[in-house]
């Protein structure tokens, strides 16, 4: 259909007032906020002021009420057990009053905070509703994650509780997951009460007498008393989660999202960006540790009457690289959202897509990319291999939702490889130079947003209003920024080519890591890649690039090397200096699929560096700085 797009973004602009007023009308409301937007409160204003409301109440008693009680809203597909189940609105809504009774019995309250500690099982979202169901605020913390950053939340956070799993599942090992919480207890100054423990039969854990709750048996105590919590009615401004960037250092830094805008922002989203319709399913193939998982495998379907899908397993090698068509074929997936990273993965492992081939996924319709850049090649070979738009889309964990995207409920827009397309209602770009002044069309500089930032987006963070102002308000005074270098075409398509940190400069030239790394994933050869920049003492930076190659690849690394010089030489011009490349068996990353490049760009130039909380796994940077040495370009010690 023909896109509607530009007359909805002019609808904002035009009165945002009146365009979030509609879409909030959608929520359900114990009170009705007195006002849209109000920027005497907050660090930069409030979204939906005096209204009073409940987000489980919208995910959940919301559709019951309407007559959906008996549509699925959740479908648990575990590749790691071989365990598949599913939930009616209606037997969730049971599930959730029941954990909702447990929590308030061991003491928790509205405004109290929940870190939910777990790997991806139901009883994990289940309980993230619980938690909203009684106004207490959850903090989700990815499991597995290390003992110290579990403390340093368990710290920040104040947590009142801790809800957590015996264990979790990787690829032919087994986590588990109680002595990590256990010795972040005893790193942790503050001391939650109590810990909420789910027992997987993979493995059992120790249970501490008078702390430890067994999460099976309180639950089933309380389903058998009919347990009848009423959701309580907390104030739209109110904080709903917190959640904990990845890869901080020091000092954790926790983005607030309230409830009365997410909701407002997510629903308008799953309809007109997804394009998705109550009772479709929606896989967002994701972590709840991570906003994705938050955002898109929780409350944005939920609170659209869409099935949810929660996947415990990986991209490959779950058994194969098939495990992604399967799920879409066996649950009848309309739209998949997931990370660039996993298709590289697939694409890897499958070139020519026979895998794909095997299942006939007759409902799927859409592919939506995001976390990590999506390079062209990557969503090329992802198009001609499925046969349905392949849609990157950018946003953060700060802003909650798609900053920029191809809104399929609105009708696609034009592809344009290598941008996320344009910015959505309540987003408004521009692109600066690093003194604050906008910049051409097609130069790079630094995106930023003008302010109030739209619904949805973070409030601030927790407990640290003058942090949020200085980290991400007073450099461009009156915008946000996003950190994030690219630019806007003649359309007002944005182009995001690398965080500002990964901008190269060199011998006085702002060089974007994310050109070269298009150039270098057109080599046929190569899977995956990555540029960082490393000192030089003459240029001050020169371009490296780390490649991985597809697999079955037998020709002579330094032969392909040359080939992908000659390449990004060819492209972006001798100013480049890109001569550098380093054939390596695998990217260091973390588990949500970003790539480790600061890290990386350390351990080239020989600085101190700290292992990063989110890796996936950490022998790779050995396998880096061992690569690098044969290239002789790290200076650190094997």
């Amino acid at each position: 259909m023909q896109s509607r797009y530009h007359q909805v973004y002019s609808a904002w602009k035009e009165d945002p007032d009146g365009f979030w007023r509609e879409a909030a009308a959608a929520l359900d409301w114990f009170r009705p906020p007195r006002e849209v937007f109000t920027s005497s409160e907050g660090v930069y204003g409030r979204w939906f002021a005096g209204g009073k409301t409940n987000t489980c109440h919208n995910c959940l008693d919301r559709h019951v009420a309407a007559g959906r009680g008996a549509d699925n809203a959740v479908i648990f597909d575990s590749a790691m057990t071989g365990t598949k189940a599913a939930w009616t609105y209606a037997e969730v809504l049971a599930e959730v009053k029941a954990i909702a009774a447990v929590l308030l019995g061991l003491g928790v309250t509205q405004g109290d905070r929940v870190i939910i500690y777990m790997p991806m099982v139901p009883e994990a979202v289940f309980s993230m509703l619980a938690c909203a169901r009684i106004g207490a605020i959850h903090s989700v913390v990815f499991g597995g994650f290390a003992a110290h950053e579990l403390a340093t939340r368990i710290d920040d956070s104040g947590a009142k509780l801790i809800v957590t799993a015996s264990c979790g599942l990787e690829p032919g090992r087994v986590v588990a997951y109680k002595p990590l919480v256990e010795h972040a207890l005893e790193l942790a100054e503050n001391k939650p009460e109590h810990c909420l423990v789910l027992q997987r039969p993979q493995l059992t854990a120790e249970m501490v007498p008078g702390r430890d709750v067994d999460f099976a048996d309180a639950v089933a105590a309380a389903r058998a008393e009919g347990a009848d919590v009423a959701c309580v009615p907390v104030s739209a401004e109110d904080p709903l989660y917190i959640l904990y960037t990845s890869g901080t250092t020091g000092q954790p830094k926790g983005v607030i999202r309230d409830n009365g805008g997410h909701m407002a922002a997510l629903l308008w989203s799953v309809t007109n960006i997804y394009g998705l319709k109550p009772g479709e399913v929606f896989w967002t193939a994701s972590d709840i540790g991570w906003v994705v998982g938050h955002s898109y495998i929780v409350y944005g379907p939920l609170l659209a009457g869409v099935t949810t899908v929660i996947f415990e397993g990986k991209p490959i090698g779950t058994p194969d690289a098939g495990t992604f068509w399967r799920v879409v074929d066996e649950h009848g997936v309309s739209v998949l959202f997931t990370a660039p990273t996993a298709f590289r993965a697939i694409r890897r492992e499958d070139p020519e897509g026979e895998f794909i081939g095997r299942y006939p996924m007759e409902r799927f319709r859409a592919l939506f990319l995001a976390g990590e850049r999506a390079d062209p090649e990557t969503l090329k070979w992802a198009e001609s291999k499925l046969k349905v738009p392949v849609i990157d889309h950018w946003w953060q964990t700060e802003t909650g939702w798609a900053i920029a995207a191809n809104p399929a409920g609105l009708g696609l827009l034009p592809v344009k490889h290598g941008s996320p397309t344009v910015p959505m209602p309540g987003y408004d770009l521009d692109v600066f130079d690093d003194e604050g002044h906008p910049v051409a069309r097609g130069v790079l500089g630094n995106i930023v947003v003008r302010l109030p930032l739209p619904p949805g987006c973070l409030q601030t963070f927790w407990r640290a209003d003058e942090r949020f102002r200085s980290a991400c308000l007073s450099e461009f005074p009156g915008y946000y920024k996003t950190a994030d270098a690219g630019y806007l075409d003649e359309d007002g398509y944005v182009f995001v080519m690398a965080r500002t940190d990964d901008i190269i400069n060199c011998a006085g030239h702002r060089l974007s890591t994310g050109a070269m790394e298009e150039v270098c994933s057109r080599h046929p050869d190569v899977a995956e890649c990555a540029v960082v920049g490393i000192c030089d003492a003459i240029k001050g930076q020169v371009p490296c690039g780390f490649v991985v190659l597809k697999k079955n690849v037998s020709r002579e690394t330094s032969a392909i090397g040359r080939e992908i010089v000659d390449l990004v030489r060819e492209e972006i011009g001798p100013v480049a200096a890109f001569k550098t490349v380093v054939v390596v068996e695998r990217l260091p990353k973390t588990r949500s699929g970003k790539i480790l490049r600061g890290t990386m760009q350390k351990i080239a130039d020989g600085m101190p560096w700290k292992m990063p909380a989110t890796i996936d796994d950490p022998a790779i940077l050995d396998e880096i700085g061992a690569a690098l040495r044969a290239h002789g370009l790290s200076e650190l010690p094997a």
